[in-house]
């Protein structure tokens, strides 16, 4: 910075200050919603470039920011962390308006009375709503893999509580691998004792996984493999990273009570039912599943709806495929790209973020059950079959991201070419 413009010793010009604040405030504020390191640069350059800055340059991670603001001769580096990792659509949606209809010039007083109004914009969900949205996703993922009505009626309750705990023990900042690992044995626990109450376990074991899938860190993985896909490894490698640890955790706490329990992650055999009615149900269990998922991660309901919608389509193609005899992940690519397409002309039109309705659409198609399996294979001995679970699930999170990677590639400029 130089040191002839300066107006306070040691900070350079006050108004470049406040801006340069600002501006890390709408970064963090973004990122804290749990959106990729793309859009939180893009936000941060909008609101920039609204404020009179030449140029704003910012290094995003998974939980920290740098940013450094330019104006004439004299520029300002901060830092940022963000500690408590966690989705908010509702957030993203009210910043993603507010950014993409600032106008020409704004004062940071504007733009911080706004982000003011933005941040203490209280959930609009409580703890019982949040923890019933993901019971009912956790219920309709059971009888996407083959449960019958007992394992679907344990899955919710299973479901209920551990998100009830989990969203408890975040509020109070406790560490979230613990609260991970503490939430899937209780998820789990829940649901073998529920099955217990009805009928013995033999016959039912098998859809204990599906109770914890409320776990499995959708958002986190799929925004990470896209912002590989933009060549942000940093942020991509850490966001990965993070997603592959809570999802070990869950896995093993898993595993813990399936090993005390006798009980093996095997498949359930599919449901005897007339084919016309077992498409009418599948499409609604994915419509609930999405549905659960997007107002889990406190979507308003048209979004929620709106992705919900999406995923339907999408997910019930893939599984049409996979029943055809396509291989999981080139159903996962083809399906993907159907949401990244659905999603770039719907979510304008209904003035969302695409990634708050792409990303709940996919997050449906993530193999949790395949990866928790991996996990309980590899603590059981069975190496082999360890492997190939685990590339199985890899592949699949591949071409999911691939998938999304390529409609925004289709449909968005600034994804297409490199600037």
């Amino acid at each position: 910075m130089t040191a002839d413009a300066t107006d306070e010793p040691g900070l350079g010009p006050s108004e470049l200050v406040r801006q340069s604040g600002t501006v890390l405030r709408v970064g963090h504020l973004a990122l804290s919603a749990g959106t990729g390191s793309y859009r939180v640069k893009s936000h941060m350059t909008r609101v920039g470039r609204a404020l009179g800055l030449d140029r704003t340059a910012a290094h995003v991670t998974l939980t920290e920011i740098t940013a450094t603001s330019y104006r004439d001769r004299n520029f300002r580096t901060e830092v940022a962390e963000v500690r408590a990792i966690g989705i908010n659509s509702d957030r993203l949606s009210e910043l993603e308006a507010y950014v993409g209809d600032l106008p020409e010039r704004v004062t940071a007083a504007e733009v911080d009375a706004e982000l003011d109004r933005i941040a203490t914009k209280p959930l609009l969900y409580g703890a019982f709503l949040n923890a019933l949205w993901a019971a009912i996703a956790c219920a309709a993922f059971a009888f996407l893999n083959n449960g019958g009505i007992i394992e679907c009626s344990a899955v919710f309750f299973g479901a209920f509580l551990g998100q009830m705990l989990r969203r408890a023990m975040l509020h109070k900042g406790i560490n979230q691998f613990g609260t991970t690992m503490l939430a899937a044995t209780v998820a789990a626990t829940a649901y073998l004792l529920v099955v217990l109450v009805f009928e013995d376990l033999r016959g039912h074991e098998a859809g204990y996984v599906s109770a914890v899938l409320f776990l499995v860190p959708g958002f986190a993985l799929v925004t990470a493999a896209l912002d590989l896909a933009r060549l942000d490894f940093s942020a991509g490698i850490a966001r990965m990273t993070y997603a592959l640890m809570i999802l070990a955790s869950a896995a093993l706490a898993v595993w813990a009570v399936s090993a005390i329990a006798g009980l093996e992650p095997g498949r359930l055999p599919p449901p005897v039912l007339h084919d016309g009615l077992f498409f009418a149900l599948r499409a609604v269990a994915s419509f609930a599943g999405v549905l659960g998922f997007a107002l889990m991660f406190n979507s308003p309901w048209r979004m929620a709806v709106g992705g919900a919608s999406i995923g339907m389509v999408a997910n019930v193609a893939r599984l049409e495929l996979l029943d055809a005899g396509f291989a999981s992940q080139a159903a996962a690519a083809c399906t993907a790209l159907i949401v990244g397409v659905l999603a770039a002309y719907i979510a304008p039109a209904m003035k969302v973020p695409r990634i708050t309705m792409s990303v709940p659409a996919v997050v449906i198609m993530v193999p949790g059950v395949t990866a928790y399996r991996a996990v309980y294979e590899f603590n059981s001995g069975a190496t082999l079959e360890a492997l190939a679970s685990t590339v199985e699930a890899g592949l699949v999170i591949v071409a999911l991201a691939i998938g999304l990677a390529v409609a925004r590639m289709l449909t968005d400029r600034n994804w297409t070419f490199e600037r």
